[in-house]
Formats: C-alpha cells, structure tokens, sequence
C-alpha cells in the first residue's frame, strides 16, 4: 500500500507541484535549472558564493546560455543560492556536481557524497531525485543510494525514487545543447522511469532514450567519453610518429580523409571535465572487477603526454631555426580545454606551459574567453589581458577558438594544434 501511495503522491506532485532543485549551476547544471525554469519553480544550487552572485546579477559566468537568457530567467522566478534552506522543500532534486579523479586517478566521489547528504538531510515521502553526473556504472545504485536512505531514513522505491540521467552538455557548442541532444534516462522502477521521462520531456525537444536499468545508463555516458578519448589518442600518437618523420599530420589527414568511412578525428590536448577524466572511472571500475583496461589506460596515457610533446615540438622548430631557446619568449593563445569555450577544468595547456618553462623559455598565455581570476586562482598563472604579436619568438595555438581564426602571426616559429 506504501508504494501505491508514493506513487499516486509522486504522480500529482510531478504534473502539478514539481518544484525542482538544481545542485551545482556548473556548465551542465546552470543551462538545465533555466530551461526548467520556463515550466516549473527551479531553484539553483551551488555552494560556489561567488558563483551564485554572479548568476543572481545577471551574469552567465560559464558563458552557455548569455547574460540575456539568463536575465530573463531571474525575471521570471528563477534564482540561486549557496544556502541549503532554500532547497529543502522541494520534490525534485537533480545533481549536476562535478566527477573529478585524485592524482593517483581513482574517483574523486566528494561531491556526489557531498549532494547526497544534503538531499537525504531534507528528503521526503514522494521526492524524486535525479543524477545526471558522469561516474562508473553502479555508482549510484552501490554509493548514492545508500547515503540518501541514511541521512533521510526514507526507502527507496517505498517512499522516494532515484533515476540517472547522464548530462550531454557540450560546452562552447551553441547548436546542440539541453534541449537538442537526445536526453537518456533510467529510474529504480518502473513507475520513477515514467516520471524522469515525463519531466525532461518538458524541455528535451529532441527526444528521450529509456534505458533498461540505472548501470546501462551510466554505462552508455562512461563509453561516450572513453571512445573519443581512445580515437583522438590515436591520432596524437600518429601525429608523434608523423613528427620523427618530418611529415605534416595536417596533409595526411586530409589525404587520408577523402575516403568515406574514414573517421575525421585530430590530434589535441585532451582535457576537460568529461573526456580527460571519465575514461579512468571506467577503468577503476574494471579493476574493481579484476580486468585489466589496456585500450582505455593506452589511450590516456597518450593523451596525458601530449603536452610534452608540444613543447618539444616548438623546441625543435626554434632551434632548426637557430633561435636560442632559454630566454625566449613565447606565446600560447588559448586556455580553456576546448574551443570556443570558457571552461578551464582540466585543461591540458598547462602541461604545454610549464613543460615550455622548463626548457627556459619566458611564457605568456592569452585567452580573452576565460575567468582571468579563476585561472589565477586554480592554476597560479596569468592570463594576459592584451597582446602583441610581434614581441614572441614563438606562438603555439593551443585551442582553435573561433576568435583566433584571423590571427596571422608574423613569428619564426607558429604550432597549432
């Protein structure tokens, strides 16, 4: 009788009461808890003040949805908080937190156990939660789970319900984003996969994918990751070996790809808070389980050395070019980990900078797209708020934003990735 109830209460409070709580406003969370805001009272959480006085000024500080979308959105109810209080009553509760690693590469689960916690301290009969951070399959059913039963008391499926939506976001990619990527969804039964369906059938105008348990469908988002990463692994490597032979990896990808089922895939600086770092959830996991990932641990470990290789690679440009290594000044355009992005979390062209400081040269880095105090904050450089081009020796495009595309830099040495 128990559940028949939760169910009916789960029902009428998802159709006609939802109340939704969004914790972490990041680059996944901030974009979903607006557009739940245009059919539901969305509440944002994040325990980043800083970040939240942003938000409740007006100001989109992950760059994903504009000031004026977000503007409106406050017009309208919307607002944040990095006070718990303000989240307690409501019925829905989604999870947006990041999934870091320690630097021994094991999960870092800190937030997810930190979330949890505050749901299960104000979690009630017939409430609804939702989490859509990456992890490895099992995590929410073998570590979220337990920790919202102990902290509320509650049971799940008898008196509230879990589903797993992995979050698709692609940061900087203003075509696809929440409401056109194809959303895939889960829940503990039957009757929570209907309600998770229903609720982001709201504002997902592409579609949803049911998967058949919670573990399919964190399955489904770890591999997403590890076969991009194994891919661009591959074509670092490639580039490596291009490079000792004094061939253009550019020119032979563009040869190579004039057959149609070749797969068009560039070397890069794999960094990020998905693709540098979902791949080794995916691979504790399997070793939790006694199997050795070669392919994915291959594939990162590539990826993790490709800074090296860039620096290198300038290095030999300057000095084929007789220009004298130490006390040259150099020039990296970019920061973020991706184009046209302004997330800096994870990001691989800090490898690229201390492995150029190593070799003695003077670095500067501008990235007009970045938190300059964030980077500051988190990486301990600085990111220039002008620059001139003519005062380098060498110049090294570390990510392609749009922004850099007419740069023609008059400099002996340029490297672009």
């Amino acid at each position: 009788m128990r559940v028949v109830n939760w169910q009916l209460q789960s029902y009428l409070c998802l159709m006609e009461k939802n109340k939704i709580a969004v914790l972490g406003l990041g680059y996944v969370g901030l974009p979903l808890a607006v557009e739940f805001s245009k059919h539901f009272k969305t509440i944002g959480f994040d325990i980043n003040s800083r970040k939240v006085g942003l938000i409740q000024s007006g100001n989109d500080p992950t760059k994903e949805i504009g000031d004026d979308a977000l503007s409106q959105a406050l017009k309208y109810g919307f607002f944040a908080s990095s006070n718990a209080e303000k989240i307690k009553d409501c019925n829905i509760y989604i999870v947006t937190v990041p999934t870091d690693i320690y630097p021994d590469k094991t999960p870092n689960l800190e937030p997810l156990q930190s979330a949890s916690e505050t749901i299960g301290s104000m979690l009630k009969q017939g409430d609804l939660v939702i989490y859509e951070s990456t992890t490895y399959p099992g995590c929410t059913e073998e570590f979220c789970i337990p920790i919202l039963e102990k902290a509320s008391g509650l049971n799940l499926n008898t008196d509230f319900g879990v589903g797993y939506s992995p979050e698709r976001i692609n940061p900087g990619d203003k075509q696809r984003n929440v409401t056109n990527i194809i959303k895939v969804t889960s829940g503990s039964c039957k009757e929570v996969e209907k309600k998770v369906v229903s609720l982001y059938q709201t504002i997902v105008k592409a579609g949803t994918h049911l998967a058949p348990s919670i573990k399919v469908a964190e399955a489904s988002k770890a591999i997403e990751n590890a076969q991009r990463d194994i891919n661009i692994s591959f074509m670092n490597e490639l580039a490596m070996i291009f490079d000792k032979m004094e061939i253009n990896t550019t020119d032979v990808l563009a040869a190579a790809s004039t057959k149609w089922n070749f797969l068009p895939f560039r070397p890069g600086l794999v960094g990020g808070h998905c693709i540098g770092v979902d791949p080794y959830y995916l691979a504790w996991k399997a070793k939790q389980l006694g199997h050795d990932p070669q392919v994915i641990l291959s594939g990162r470990k590539i990826n993790d050395s490709m800074g090296l290789h860039v620096a290198s690679s300038v290095v030999k440009q300057m000095q084929q070019k007789g220009i004298p290594v130490n006390g040259s000044r150099a020039l990296i355009l970019g920061f973020a980990f991706k184009e046209n992005s302004s997330d800096t979390r994870n990001t691989r062209v800090i490898d690229v900078y201390l492995e150029l400081k190593e070799f003695g040269l003077n670095v500067d880095i501008y990235d007009p797209l970045v938190d300059k105090i964030a980077v500051k904050r988190d990486f301990g450089v600085t990111i220039l708020e002008t620059v001139e081009l003519d005062d380098y020796q060498a110049i090294i495009v570390a990510v392609r934003h749009d922004c850099f595309a007419d740069i023609k830099p008059n400099t002996p040495v340029c490297f672009g990735l």
